[in-house]
């Protein structure tokens, strides 16, 4: 009777320690499966090891940019050629470094809202005024029919130095913020189901999604990542969260990138003549050579000679209501810009803003008539929003095309460590019942 009985304890023992081995097996091999599959990031360098470099996810997005003339591959090419140089040196001359702007915070919406007031406190949101007065020579005022503020109010405007405020990560969170984007969605370009609107109404929802999706990348490509050490870099697991999980939100951004190109590229004659008169002979030469250089580019040309095709638009009896109907919700898009409750975000929002409201301007009409008869006329705020919006759309292509893979990966380990914590936890259940 003992002896059995002890057989059974011994028996016991060697069922529990095949379970223990069993899964302390799994989860070795666990183990080894999520570091063969998570990349090894530095993320407080700001700089990615060689290996989360992976040329064949590059092209993830492939064939015809939808409603445009120019394929993913071939607009990336064409970016890190010849665009994204070119742009890069542009916006830094004198006559694109500076941009009159209307910064204080006056929201003609929802005024009694005390969860909406400005909020101002963090040093990140701040503008620097910091100015250098001889680059203000020349300025033109005239009003964009397309967008809310009034340029030839002087007494309300305020010069800035774009170079010293990059649009980067400034901690504006909360009710705010969401409640923006809320009412530019949902009250002026309203996702409805594909058949039920018309193609001008894509086209406009599409724009602001693209923009909404560079100005997030952005967000993500200069992160504070760490506050009591001022240690900025790249938060990819933020820029796979707000983009790259959403193939429509990529595409989108690139719609918009080669929307405004095309804007720029059909305004050649005019910004080719345009006096960039700062009183400085030398930077002035330099910015007329950098602007004929973009907008007469051989391979741009060869390879995407119309980057979006408007004429296929405004057709039939409804057009010219449809235009003026458009042009009034991007109106109030413009106007919600005075909402954005912390001042860096208000610069950007408002300037491009005024370069999407620019492009659609040159692209389609003045006052929702035709101006195909009439001669361009553009101020140099115009000039210089236009140029800067085709650049951060540029940059956030750019840091898609190069880093996306990356994040994609990131995100890949993220569920496998998950996935790693669960099959933990069930093996080690299973251990403390045996």
């Amino acid at each position: 009777m003992v002896e059995s009985e002890v057989k059974k304890i011994k028996k016991g023992d060697k069922m529990k320690w095949r379970w223990v081995i069993g899964a302390f097996t799994t989860i070795l091999l666990a183990i080894a499966l999520a570091s063969r599959s998570t990349p090894k990031i530095p993320f407080k360098s700001g700089q990615f090891s060689k290996s989360c470099h992976c040329p064949q996810d590059k092209h993830r997005y492939s064939g015809i940019v939808e409603d445009c003339c120019c394929d993913y591959e071939t607009v990336d090419h064409l970016n890190e050629e010849v665009l994204h140089p070119l742009l890069q040196d542009l916006v830094k001359t004198p006559f694109f470094r500076y941009f009159k702007v209307k910064l204080w915070c006056n929201c003609p919406f929802w005024p009694d809202d005390d969860d909406l007031k400005c909020q101002e406190g963090k040093p990140q949101a701040a503008v620097d005024r910091t100015l250098d007065s001889k680059a203000f020579r020349g300025w033109t005022e005239t009003d964009n029919p397309w967008t809310y503020d009034d340029e030839t109010d002087n007494s309300e405007m305020t010069y800035v130095n774009l170079q010293l405020n990059p649009e980067r990560y400034t901690g504006y969170t909360g009710p705010s913020a969401r409640r923006i984007w809320d009412a530019v969605y949902s009250e002026n370009c309203p996702k409805y189901p594909a058949e039920e609107l018309c193609q001008e109404e894509k086209i406009l929802y599409k724009l602001i999604s693209g923009l909404h999706s560079s100005i997030s990348i952005h967000i993500a490509s200069d992160y504070l990542l760490d506050e009591a050490t001022n240690l900025w870099g790249h938060n990819l697991d933020l820029m796979y969260n707000r983009v790259l999980r959403y193939p429509n939100r990529v595409q989108n951004l690139y719609f918009t990138f080669l929307f405004v190109l095309r804007a720029v590229t059909k305004a050649a004659d005019y910004l080719e003549q345009a006096e960039y008169d700062t009183g400085n002979p030398t930077e002035d030469l330099k910015t007329h050579s950098l602007m004929r250089q973009l907008l007469y580019n051989p391979k741009l040309q060869a390879a995407c000679p119309l980057p979006f095709d408007e004429a296929k638009l405004w057709k039939g009896q409804r057009g010219p209501e449809l235009k003026q109907k458009i042009q009034a919700q991007f109106k109030n898009i413009s106007a919600l810009m005075d909402c954005v409750g912390c001042e860096k975000c208000r610069l950007w929002g408002k300037l491009q803003v005024l370069g999407l409201g620019t492009a659609l301007k040159i692209l389609f009409s003045v006052n929702g008539e035709d101006h195909s008869h009439q001669t361009l006329e553009l101020q140099r705020n115009e000039v210089i929003a236009l140029i800067n919006l085709l650049n951060r759309l540029s940059e956030s292509i750019k840091f898609v095309h190069e880093m996306g893979a990356a994040a994609e990966k990131l995100n890949e380990g993220t569920v496998t460590s998950t996935r790693l914590n669960s099959l933990v936890q069930q093996a080690w259940a299973s251990i403390v019942k045996t």
